[in-house]
């Protein structure tokens, strides 16, 4: 469902045939921009105790012929609210919204006092708005036969002018970047391989005017990126290193953002259980993100530069694939054994980041990967482990984190953690067993950064099956990780 939203400082002339949409506390709730005769039916409703303005409560209500639905969503405690909340609660009432067969509503901008929430409420609002509304339908056979999407009108009724026009449409840029980041984590492998996502950063590139460069497998083999070759020999389609960049100015910070892009992981020669294996598709959400948010940045023009580079290949056990035993040198000249071939995505990362790090000179750089099941057995799906080589960036991440609900658990990497990787014929292994599986990952990554400021973003937990969340999905894709990065280039310090 595509939301089309506008917004309004004028009182609310007509809803006839449309819903009205009241966020309410649970205490005796303001009703001053009402008619007398909603007015009576909000509050018989807190009367009969049928609605009490609980969190995430709802109660859509039929009036008469000139308010055909009346949709009341309840706010919970006022000193209570926050970001994070507002958001759940907007995104619950979107996907009601969404359920009707309606083709337009009005929603009255709840009456806040707390300075925190009045400075964002309008961004807030359309954020969760257009989260709430997302649907995965490409493959729907209905929609294949009438690919035109059906839309929503949507009236942000602001009584109070508490926002801005400014405000709401910052909100909806950020959320179509999650949403684009969905979109591409829950295409199926075979209709997004990595010269398909190479064709979406063209299509990016083009219409924000960002600068795209990339590099085939030809280019990686003359730089002596054998990490990365090494995971894509296995497949048929060919690996691609993609960059885009999105430059300000000269005389600012620049920030790299690295995602990994394993359009299908099988796990190679080191082969995955079948159950499940279906999931494996979602092994590119870290690339989803940094393209999610390089399309968000290219709309929101901050004073950052980025540069975005998505990893991409197949991680495949054909004829050719690596074997566990084999050594690589990587593009930073160290060799590594490669112990188990399903631990791909670190190989693939390594070598982009010395890329980025050594070409790019880059003041800072964040990578995003779904690179361990432990993250999920230590983490669940409420939060995104973290490794470090400096703690105050780690600290704005986490900062941005809070700021965007896209919590992150910063995980510890005492160098005892480091001695597991060191290799019995090579300069480091793959793995270091089972122990500590996330921060291991981590710390690999950690020896090809080049001594750039860097933080590590493990989002197996987060990227899908996170639930009980009201502006995401109840499966698919999450599109975690574009809001906490465009949060973070915003108040970048």
């Amino acid at each position: 469902m595509k939301l089309v939203i506008k917004y309004s400082k004028e009182k609310i002339k007509s809803t006839k045939n449309q819903c009205l949409v009241l966020f309410l506390s649970d205490t005796k709730p303001s009703l001053s921009a009402l008619s007398p005769e909603l007015k009576a039916v909000v509050q018989q409703a807190y009367k009969i105790k049928s609605f009490s303005g609980k969190a995430e409560s709802t109660l859509t209500l039929y009036p008469n012929q000139e308010t055909s639905r009346l949709l009341l969503v309840g706010l919970g405690e006022l000193k209570n609210l926050n970001a994070e909340k507002l958001r759940r609660i907007v995104g619950i009432a979107s996907r009601i919204l969404v359920g009707m067969d309606l083709d337009s509503a009005n929603i009255l901008l709840p009456k806040i006092t707390k300075k925190t929430l009045v400075t964002e409420i309008g961004s807030l609002v359309s954020e969760a708005l257009v989260l709430g509304a997302y649907e995965f339908r490409a493959f729907k056979s209905e929609n294949l036969e009438n690919p035109k999407r059906k839309e929503m009108k949507i009236t942000i009724n602001d009584l109070e002018e508490s926002t801005t026009q400014l405000a709401i449409q910052q909100g909806i840029i950020r959320a179509e970047g999650v949403n684009f980041a969905r979109n591409l984590g829950n295409t199926p492998a075979n209709h997004l391989t990595p010269n398909d996502l190479a064709q979406e950063a063209k299509d990016l590139a083009e219409q924000y005017k960002l600068k795209i460069s990339i590099l085939e497998e030809s280019d990686m083999k003359q730089l002596g990126m054998n990490m990365f070759l090494g995971v894509s020999q296995g497949s048929s389609e060919p690996a691609k290193l993609i960059c885009l960049e999105y430059k300000k100015s000269e005389n600012t910070k620049t920030l790299a953002i690295v995602g990994k892009g394993v359009t299908f992981d099988s796990g190679g020669i080191s082969i995955k259980p079948s159950a499940n294996m279906d999931e494996m598709k979602f092994d590119m959400c870290g690339a989803a993100a940094v393209m999610g948010t390089m399309k968000s940045v290219g709309e929101l023009n901050p004073d950052v530069n980025v540069i975005g580079f998505i990893a991409a290949t197949e991680n495949m056990p054909g004829a050719s694939a690596q074997r566990p035993g084999d050594i690589v040198t990587s593009y930073s000249g160290k060799t590594v054994e490669i112990l188990n071939t399903d631990a791909e995505g670190r190989l693939i990362l390594g070598d982009t980041l010395t890329y980025a790090a050594r070409n790019y000179s880059p003041d800072a750089i964040i990578d995003l990967a779904t690179l361990t099941g432990a993250a999920v057995i230590a983490l669940g799906h409420y939060a995104t482990a973290a490794i470090t080589n400096h703690d105050e960036l780690l600290s704005q991440v986490v900062t941005a984190g809070n700021n965007s609900g896209e919590r992150i658990c910063p995980m510890p990497n005492f160098p005892e953690y480091a001695e597991a990787l060191t290799g019995k014929y090579g300069d480091l292994q793959n793995i270091g067993g089972r122990d500590a599986g996330t921060i291991t990952a981590g710390l690999f990554l950690k020896n090809f950064v080049e001594d750039v400021p860097w933080v590590h973003l493990d989002i197996a937990g987060t990227a899908w099956g996170v639930k009980n969340i009201g502006y995401i999905p109840h499966s698919g894709a999450t599109g975690v990780g574009v809001r906490l990065l465009l949060n973070f280039i915003e108040n970048w310090k």
